[in-house]
């Protein structure tokens, strides 16, 4: 069996390091909120180029952080509205809402799987204070027409980064012209034309995704392109408010032990899981290398009309191939197919959060996009440890399907 992702494998390759760095947490005998904590906190902040990172719990706790913090420095209100997109794992939307704001869904792009920028601005009302925009399956999601609207409305911009760590963002030196209405968010009408200074220019490298908005929530779940051995989180940004409102709230809303500002969470990364971080971040750039590699050969070498592959980027390091999405309208059919040849798949995702229970409320709306997305989307294996003749086998199937 070709496993979709071979955790056990991949987690081989550093076993001696992860051991010797669990060894030195049990040695030191302190388990929570110290020196491993702060090294991957530090050694993620270089990574990702932020100024602060705040560990936590897990990638859900990372959104619910960050919204929670504006709502407690007044930013946010309960019922204010952050757009979402329709097509992203539910966690996306459960943080908005655990936090009683009010998500407003729009489509993807169906070519890219992510937020589609274009539809943004006609859903903004004097109730939206956020985009969420979700670099899903590992593709980045942003665009200077993105931070244009931002801008514009005087929206946060707060990244879904969990399945995009690595990634780059080449986002033009091109000049965007938005809708110059008036709006309640914006008193002041004007044309937003904005300036990105961050592609192909020497004075401006591109920029890695959790570090391109306000603000962005990171997940470190084991199957994540940087995994834990556990669940783990992070927030990063460049605002010292909210990093420190962050920190807080994670900690019982808590700066000083014992003195409670806010009415806060116990959100908190371990010593154990910092430890086993800070090894694996110095191999994340060539394995998502490997990931990028496997991408290629299945592009360029898988050939059948029943399978739509997914859009490269013009710049390969937006993408880090977290997944691997096809699609086919006879998808179950395909995913039986491999299956009986041996090659383990997944289904990213079957139910669009709008038709979950949890929201039984917009049950009877209609994105067909986002529809259409999931019941044919299809996750080939892709991981750093696939061999070539795996990804070899994986292509004559499909090609024989």
């Amino acid at each position: 069996m070709i496993k979709f992702l071979d955790l056990q494998k991949i987690t081989a390759q550093y076993a001696a390091e992860l051991k010797q760095a669990a060894a030195e947490v049990i040695d030191k005998g302190w388990f929570l909120q110290g020196d491993s904590v702060r090294q991957f906190e530090q050694d993620f902040c270089n990574y990702t180029g932020a100024k602060h990172a705040i560990t936590c719990a897990n990638g859900l706790d990372a959104l619910r952080l960050i919204l929670k913090a504006y709502i407690e420095t007044g930013v946010m209100q309960e019922g204010d509205e952050v757009i979402v997109p329709a097509n992203t794992f539910i966690a996306s939307i459960l943080a908005i809402t655990d936090n009683r704001l009010k998500p407003v869904l729009v489509e993807p792009d169906i070519q890219t799987f992510n937020l589609d920028i274009s539809l943004v601005e006609r859903v903004i009302t004097p109730k939206t204070k956020a985009i969420v925009p979700v670099h899903l399956y590992g593709r980045v999601c942003w665009s200077s027409t993105l931070e244009a609207i931002a801008q514009k409305y005087n929206l946060k911009i707060i990244e879904d980064n969990a399945q995009a760590i690595g990634a780059y963002c080449h986002c033009g030196l091109d000049f965007v012209e938005v809708n110059t209405q008036v709006h309640p968010n914006n008193q002041t009408a004007h044309r937003a034309n904005v300036q990105n200074p961050m592609q192909n220019h020497p004075q401006y490298p591109p920029k890695r995704s959790g570090n391109l908005g306000d603000a962005a929530g990171n997940s470190f779940y084991p199957g994540k392109n940087l995994g834990a051995l556990g669940d783990s989180g992070a927030v990063t940004t460049n605002n010292d408010e909210l990093a420190a409102t962050i920190r807080a709230l994670a900690n019982y809303g808590s700066h000083e032990k014992y003195i409670n500002k806010y009415r806060g969470l116990n959100s908190r990364m371990d010593e154990l899981q910092a430890a086993f971080l800070s090894v694996k971040l110095r191999y994340l750039d060539a394995e998502n290398e490997i990931r990028r590699t496997i991408a290629n050969r299945y592009v360029e070498q898988i050939r059948n009309q029943k399978i739509i592959l997914p859009l490269r980027p013009e710049n390969p390091d937006e993408h880090v191939y977290h997944l691997f999405v096809i699609r086919a309208k006879e998808r179950d059919l395909l995913q039986a197919y491999l299956h009986e040849n041996g090659v383990q798949t997944l289904i990213h995702y079957p139910v669009p959060p709008h038709k979950q229970a949890a929201y039984r409320q917009w049950n009877d709306l209609s994105f067909p996009i986002t529809e259409t997305i999931h019941k044919e989307v299809l996750s080939l294996p892709i991981s750093p440890v696939l061999t070539a003749s795996e990804v070899t086998t994986v292509i004559d199937l499909l090609n024989n399907f």
